[in-house]
């Protein structure tokens, strides 16, 4: 069994989580398909986007130097970045040299990505994650479980209990908005010691050298606003060309992550305010490589906005932390793949390839397809099951042979018949875990079409 398919096996293990993790997200899907629905132009900004994208990263290289000299004629400090190790090395380099301790630091999946908080931890330094979802999941020292809506796979309860255990809140206390002024007043007091603030980006333009962030709570810009250093962290494909691109994305991004119209803030930083410093840290780690593989370098269009979780049934009934890396999902399963094939072989296979997540990214990335590209790369590199292998080196022969096709269908069906107790074993037929096995058919399609075609 994969590692995706025992960890989906845990978070089974409670039914009526499974079942409202299913529902929430699905809610938050139909919220993005009504928000879709009031722009008229919403098939077209699609497109746009996706066609802004392709451009980017056909002149990658271009935009990326025009980016750094805007950023330097505004007082910025550009710092790059060719792996997660140099990235970590880049921030601790600057809290050092700036002689600063008190960290805050606003949801970055790079960060997480490039396991950051970790790091810094064993060198002395403590990270105080400011986004609230991100805050519940760090006090339970678990990762988050979505890159939009990190601490979805939790209930009231849950948090609840989280707070009472760490922020001394009442025991079973489980109303929001006592929890959410619980975690503001905790949190405040965080902002105000800050001396460094660290944010994700959501774009960076190359034309005027700025990094905007976008937040529902305002915690980046209060930790940038707070703290006398900002290290913005970026991949290299947050690029943008021009402010006038900028709008395409900011109408997209809200509508398809949690179906707003767009993010309560939607903030800009240009250079360091008076007496501050601001440095940019660009990341590779992997990414060039990704953008050199002509079936997969669509995959770096991506803006982060989750919606390909909130359709995918597999996510949905199976958790994020199912995927055991930092960005889950169908995306998730297309770029983790790029980085380290052999620990992440199982990933493409977690989908039903049903074409959802195509369907609903707003860049219009072939998902769907490059996870049916990446099972090809993992069989020929050797990285399938062996019985996932054979089964399908079986099956080929089978599809291959119309008589012995007909015959196995023919002799399948009966055993159903007459032994349906293995078919219900979970053990030889997975399938069969979390549905209900249907009455097998007394002929087969072929045979039904045979005697009722010239009725």
């Amino acid at each position: 069994m994969s590692l995706h398919a025992e960890l989906a096996e845990q978070f089974n293990a409670d039914e009526d989580r499974t079942n409202w993790h299913d529902q929430t997200l699905w809610w938050v899907r139909q919220k993005r398909d009504l928000s879709a629905r009031q722009l008229p132009e919403w098939e077209q900004l699609r497109q746009l986007a996706s066609d802004i994208k392709a451009h980017t990263l056909s002149n990658l290289d271009q935009y990326l130097e025009q980016f750094e000299r805007q950023a330097n004629a505004n007082g910025v400090t550009v710092h790059w970045a060719a792996t997660a190790e140099e990235h970590n090395a880049v921030v601790l380099e600057l809290l050092q040299k700036n002689q600063l301790q008190h960290i805050v630091k606003s949801k970055s999946m790079l960060t997480e990505e490039c396991h950051l908080n970790p790091f810094l931890k064993k060198h002395g330094y403590e990270v105080v994650d400011t986004d609230l979802g991100e805050r519940i999941v760090q006090l339970r020292n678990e990762p988050p479980s979505h890159i939009v809506l990190p601490a979805i796979h939790l209930k009231k309860a849950d948090v609840s209990e989280t707070f009472h255990q760490h922020l001394h809140t009442e025991a079973g206390n489980e109303d929001p908005q006592y929890l959410t002024h619980a975690a503001r007043l905790d949190l405040r007091k965080k902002f105000i010691e800050a001396d460094c603030a660290i944010t994700g980006v959501n774009f960076a333009i190359a034309e005027n050298g700025a990094v905007v962030v976008c937040t529902n709570e305002g915690n980046a810009d209060m930790g940038v606003h707070s703290a006398r250093l900002h290290i913005a962290c970026m991949g290299i494909e947050k690029i943008i060309p021009r402010m006038a691109d900028l709008g395409v994305f900011t109408r997209l991004l809200a509508r398809s992550a949690t179906g707003q119209s767009i993010t309560t803030y939607t903030s800009h930083f240009q250079k360091a305010g008076p007496g501050k410093e601001m440095h940019i840290v660009i990341v590779d780690n992997g990414r060039s490589r990704q953008l050199g593989r002509a079936d997969f370098r669509n995959s770096l269009k991506c803006i982060r906005c989750a919606a390909c979780f909130n359709t995918c049934p597999v996510y949905r009934r199976s958790g994020g932390h199912s995927y055991h890396t930092a960005v889950a999902g169908p995306i998730g399963s297309i770029l983790n793949p790029n980085n380290d094939l052999k620990a992440n072989a199982d990933l493409p296979f977690a989908s039903t390839l049903c074409g959802s997540c195509s369907n609903v990214c707003p860049v219009k990335i072939n998902i769907h397809e490059q996870l049916w590209k990446w099972r090809q790369v993992v069989v020929k590199e050797g990285y399938a099951e062996p019985a996932k292998k054979a089964g399908m080196s079986a099956m080929a022969k089978l599809f291959a042979h119309p008589a012995l096709f007909r015959l196995a269908g023919s002799a399948g069906r009966r055993m159903m018949r007459w032994f349906p107790a293995l078919a219900k074993q979970k053990k030889f037929n997975p399938w069969y875990k979390q549905r209900e096995m249907p009455e097998p058919p007394a002929d087969s399609f072929r045979d039904w079409y045979l005697q009722n075609r010239k009725k």
